[in-house]
C-alpha cells in the first residue's frame, strides 16, 4: 500500500480525523493543543494521526491535502483546515454543527 492510499484509507474511514503533531493526551505543539481542545470541547469522538510517529505521512501529508502545515481537521473526507480556522469554526457553532451533521449521516448509512 502506498503512502497516499493509506492517507486515502484513514480519511475515509475515519468521519472525524486529526493529522496533529502529538496526541490528543500529549500534544507536541501549542496549534495541535488548540485543535485538541475545540474538538474536545465538541464532545464527541476523533480519531488522530501522530505525524511525528509517521514520517512518511508527515512528508506526503502537505502535498496531498495542499495544505503546508499541521494540525488538520478532515471531516467526512474533506479537508477543514488548520488551528486558526477550527477555532473559528469553533467560535461560530460551525465546528459542531459540521460534526453533528457528519455523525448523524453516518449512524444513518450504517442503519440502512
Amino acid at each position: 500500500m502506498s503512502i497516499v492510499e493509506k492517507i486515502q484509507r484513514q480519511i475515509s474511514e475515519n468521519p472525524i480525523l486529526l493529522y496533529m503533531k502529538g496526541s490528543p493526551r500529549l500534544p507536541s505543539c501549542g496549534f495541535s493543543a488548540q485543535a485538541v481542545q475545540a474538538l474536545e470541547a465538541c464532545g464527541e469522538r476523533f480519531a488522530y494521526i501522530d505525524v511525528l510517529k509517521n514520517p512518511d505521512i508527515r512528508s506526503e501529508m502537505p502535498k496531498y491535502a495542499n495544505w503546508p502545515t499541521f494540525p488538520q481537521l478532515w471531516i467526512n473526507g474533506e479537508l477543514c483546515g488548520g488551528s486558526d480556522i477550527i477555532i473559528d469554526m469553533f467560535q461560530s457553532g460551525e465546528l459542531q454543527k459540521l460534526i453533528k451533521d457528519t455523525l448523524r449521516k453516518r449512524t444513518a448509512s450504517l442503519e440502512e
